[in-house]
Parts: C-alpha cells; sequence; structure tokens
C-alpha cells in the first residue's frame, strides 16, 4: 500500500493537477448544475462533513431498499458523461456512479440525464479519490478509467491515475471478480497501465489474445475523446483487469 501525507486537520495532502473549469458555463447549463445536480451528490464526501470518513449508504443513494443496494459501477473521470449514460440507459438495475472534476464536463453530464430521463445515475463532481475513500469495501461491481489524461512527460507519470495509489483505493472499493475497465488511445499509457496493473497483488489481467486488447468490449459506447482519437489517427486501446 502506499502512503499519502497527511495534513494537520486529518485530511490526505492530494495535490490535484489538471482544469476545473473551461469556458463560461451557458445559462442552461448553469442552471443544471444548481438543480439537477443537486439531488444526485453522493452525501458526507468531503472532509469538513465526514472527518472520520465513514462509508456511504449505498442502498439508500439509489433508493434501494435498506442494505440491499443494486450493482453500482464506478466511471473515473467521466468526461462528458456519454459512456456512462449509455451505460445507464441500457440497464436500468445498474447504478452508475460517476467522478469528474471538470466543472463543464459535469455540466454537459448532467443537462443529458436530464435530457434522458435518467434516475439510475449519481454524481460526485469532484476528485475521484474523495469519493472512493467513503465508498464501502468490496462494493464496487464493474469500474472504468477512459481515456485518462496521460501526462505525457516521465516526470508528470508519477501524476497518472493508474498508480499505485489510485490501484490501492480501486482495490479497496472493487468487489473479488469485478472488472477494472481502462481505455486510452496513448500507446505510452498502455505500458504504462499494464506494468502498474499487473505489479499490483489485487488485480489480474484478462486478454488472452490481441483481439482482447485491439477491439472494444461488449457494451462499449465510444466517448467524445476517443472520436477525437480516431479522427486524429490514434488507436484505441481496451485493457481489462479482475480483482483478485
Amino acid at each position: 500500500m502506499t502512503e499519502t501525507p497527511i495534513r494537520e486537520d486529518g485530511a490526505p495532502w492530494r495535490n490535484f493537477h489538471g482544469r476545473r473549469h473551461g469556458k463560461k458555463l451557458r445559462q442552461g447549463q448553469a442552471e443544471h448544475l444548481e438543480t439537477t445536480l443537486q439531488p444526485l451528490r453522493p452525501p458526507r464526501v468531503g472532509w469538513d462533513e465526514n472527518p472520520d470518513r465513514e462509508p456511504i449508504d449505498l442502498a439508500a443513494l439509489f433508493g434501494d431498499p435498506p442494505g440491499a443496494p443494486r450493482p453500482v459501477w464506478l466511471e473515473v473521470g467521466f468526461g462528458g458523461g456519454e459512456h456512462m449514460l449509455a451505460q445507464a440507459e441500457a440497464d436500468p438495475g445498474l447504478g452508475l456512479l460517476g467522478c469528474e472534476p471538470f466543472v463543464n464536463g459535469v455540466a454537459m453530464c448532467v443537462a443529458d440525464l436530464a435530457r434522458r430521463g435518467l434516475s439510475n445515475v449519481r454524481i460526485h463532481p469532484g476528485d475521484a479519490r474523495d469519493l472512493m475513500d467513503v465508498l464501502p469495501a468490496g462494493s464496487i461491481a464493474r469500474a472504468f478509467v477512459l481515456y485518462p489524461d496521460p501526462w505525457p512527460k516521465a516526470r508528470h507519470h508519477k501524476r497518472r491515475f493508474i498508480n499505485p495509489e489510485g490501484l490501492d483505493a480501486l482495490a479497496r472499493v472493487m468487489a473479488p471478480g469485478a472488472e477494472l475497465r481502462v481505455a486510452t488511445d496513448i500507446e505510452d499509457y498502455v505500458r504504462h497501465s499494464l506494468a502498474q496493473v499487473r505489479a499490483h497483488p489485487a488485480f489480474d489481467w484478462l486478454a488472452e489474445r490481441p483481439a482482447d486488447w485491439r477491439e472494444p468490449w461488449e457494451g462499449w459506447s465510444r466517448t467524445r475523446y476517443e472520436a477525437k482519437a480516431v479522427r486524429e489517427g490514434r488507436t484505441p486501446h481496451y485493457l481489462r483487469f479482475r480483482r483478485l
């Protein structure tokens, strides 16, 4: 397990790298953040409201009977939400839990969610690490890390999500047998991910033949980042790992 420095208030000292805001939101998007988003946010994620990091109740979060939550899938960094909302629409019996710190992406997602009328999506508009702190152990049936920021410079590789800290957190919240699915168009990130995940004792790579990383898995829904990558001539890769 990796060790994270602790601040004086007991919270981990976590640097955040990346954008939180882009261009000015349209009025409708800003209104969705004030209305549509609020009832979808998991409670007690922040350190100020939950300093003891007590686990949140996923059954209550999705309106299920006490102690009987539906299967929950986690998407770390959902971008504009295209993949997450497609999964939610395809199987209303699932719970989709997404994290995204980029406000413009969150605004795009909640506007599309409202248009589709989906009720099985919950959104944490912030750092995925804070949410994973308060997820019950073994509560996630599937996790996705799709087109993460590649941080291409070697000195920035420690900022990548697929690193020991992120993998430790995923290993804690994922159920035995759950799948971690990673998609990227950056070949160096493929090599990095394979090295990091295969070195971690909690995960096993599921590929048996080249098509297993060259072709998308069943039920894949293309994101806008993948569409851009294909337009620009880059090749998507799809990695599947099992939580041991």
